[in-house]
């Protein structure tokens, strides 16, 4: 899977621990913060108040989501773009490059990390912010429930949420989805791995529990179902061509449902993975979600630290607009 030699036990080659952690969590805002997550952004807006100034939010504002209690930013790293068998392009990019764009986002105030089994990436994190206070970004990850060549799943959650949790190193994982719901018979089909989340949940070893969906019948189920804490769906302004199997307008109306029963609902495929690339394509997808107030926040597959710059941009202007 690497194709690079393994970083030292110092997450930073030729950059020390201390430097490291400073930077990362002075550019992500949190230095002063405690227990509470506080992003660059936030901090220039609370700055911005005490001179009488307003400020509509930014990509790297810090929100609630939902009844969770979970506290990040509307906009996560991606880190499975093109993933399949443990292994993506955010794993191709070899982990000392991967810790370079993860550090990236996080050293720009984005934080929340997006993986999952699927994608590879998992260690990757791990390595990639060792020495980073749990507390000062969340992770969500997933488990695929399905029978693979490389997937031979356990047909519950607890050994699957040990292993996130040592590949991550964390002693608690966020957020949990059972990954890639395909009908809506989801909720009897994986009842054990709902039973054994929801044991994890109650213990503190998941803080919230949910599904990826990528069938409009698993999402309107997802939407209602009362286990769900948070859905993670496909929404673009385009739909079919950009990796969605229904225009949008039918979807809307469901995550707008999701967010109305309490759901955390999270957006991928804003930029249709890869199919929107032109600039004015990103904008026009980006100010449909936010300003149809469809989602809680965005995970976006960002590939270089250029991009995590231009994305905090595109982001913040749409939540501007």
């Amino acid at each position: 899977m690497c194709d690079q030699m393994p970083l030292s036990n110092d997450p930073i080659q030729g950059y020390s621990r201390r430097q490291f952690i400073t930077t990362a969590l002075a550019g992500a805002g949190v230095l002063a913060a405690g227990p509470e997550l506080l992003s660059a952004a936030e901090g220039k807006k609370r700055k911005g108040a005490a001179k009488g100034q307003t400020a509509k939010g930014a990509a790297t504002d810090i929100v609630t989501l939902g009844s969770t209690g979970i506290k990040t930013t509307r906009l996560a790293q991606g880190t499975g773009w093109n993933g399949s068998g443990r292994s993506s392009a955010h794993s191709r990019l070899g982990e000392k490059a991967f810790a370079e764009l993860v550090r990236h986002s996080i050293d720009e105030g984005i934080a929340f990390v997006d993986t999952a089994d699927l994608y590879g990436t998992m260690p990757y994190v791990g390595t990639a912010l060792k020495g980073v206070p749990q507390d000062k970004y969340i992770v969500m990850s997933k488990i695929w429930p399905r029978k693979e060549y490389w997937n031979s799943p356990s047909g519950g959650a607890k050994e699957e949420v040990d292993r996130f949790r040592k590949e991550l190193n964390r002693d608690v994982l966020d957020i949990c989805l059972i990954h890639c719901m395909m009908d809506a018979n989801w909720p009897k089909e994986f009842e054990r791995i709902r039973d054994e989340l929801s044991e994890l949940k109650q213990k503190g070893i998941v803080r919230a529990i949910g599904v990826s969906c990528h069938d409009q019948e698993a999402l309107k189920v997802a939407a209602t179902h009362p286990w769900t804490d948070v859905v993670l769906a496909r929404i673009n302004n385009i739909g079919k061509g950009a990796q969605m199997d229904l225009p949008p307008a039918e979807v809307a109306p469901v995550l707008k449902q999701a967010r109305a029963n309490g759901k955390v609902v999270f957006g991928m495929k804003l930029f249709g993975a890869g199919a929107l690339t032109k600039p004015e394509q990103k904008d026009a997808s980006l100010k449909y979600v936010f300003q149809n107030q469809l989602v809680d926040a965005v995970t976006i597959g960002m590939m270089q630290p250029k991009e995590v710059d231009d994305t905090i941009q595109r982001v913040t202007k749409a939540l501007k607009a």
